[in-house]
């Protein structure tokens, strides 16, 4: 029985280890966040969207960048973070995740941070707005927390083939 826990012990910091890396940072409400940025193509204000019917509220509807439509997610709902207003520091990230292009409203840019191996920390077992599926360790950056998203499993959801299901 214990080499079952040593094995996932390993795995888990196997993982950790394997989040070392450079990670644009973000805000949402009052924690930061970080998600990896090779996934980030671009960032940009954000701009009225078109609404989609029958979709879930998260999903704010989709934008044409570039002759190109991409649906624009609110992490602020989708994370139920309470009250969501939209400011002159409100931006949306678009992300390149496998070829699918995809927005998140955020509620500002922080940083892009080299996050070494020694800064990650295992997620603990908590009751979070977040599930803890979606996200990769906790960083410790100048006395701060930050929580790194698996951005790639968060879009990849089920509740996401929505989006695809309603554009085209």
């Amino acid at each position: 029985m214990n080499t079952n826990t040593e094995a996932v012990s390993t795995n888990t910091s196997a993982g950790i280890k394997s989040a070392a890396g450079e990670y644009l940072t973000f805000v949402l409400g009052t924690e930061q966040y970080g998600l990896e940025i090779l996934k980030v193509q671009e960032i940009r204000g954000y701009d009225a969207v078109t609404q989609i019917a029958n979709t879930p509220n998260f999903i704010k509807g989709v934008v044409n960048l570039r002759g190109k439509i991409v649906p624009i997610v609110d992490l602020r709902i989708k994370f139920n973070l309470g009250k969501v207003e939209y400011d002159e520091f409100t931006v949306v990230i678009i992300l390149n995740l496998s070829g699918r292009i995809v927005g998140i409203v955020v509620d500002g840019v922080s940083d892009v941070m080299a996050l070494k191996e020694d800064q990650l920390r295992e997620v603990p077992t908590l009751v979070t707005s977040i599930d803890t599926k979606y996200i990769v360790g906790l960083a410790t950056v100048e006395q701060h927390m930050l929580i790194l998203v698996d951005i790639e499993k968060l879009m990849s959801s089920q509740e996401m083939e929505l989006i695809d299901a309603s554009i085209h």
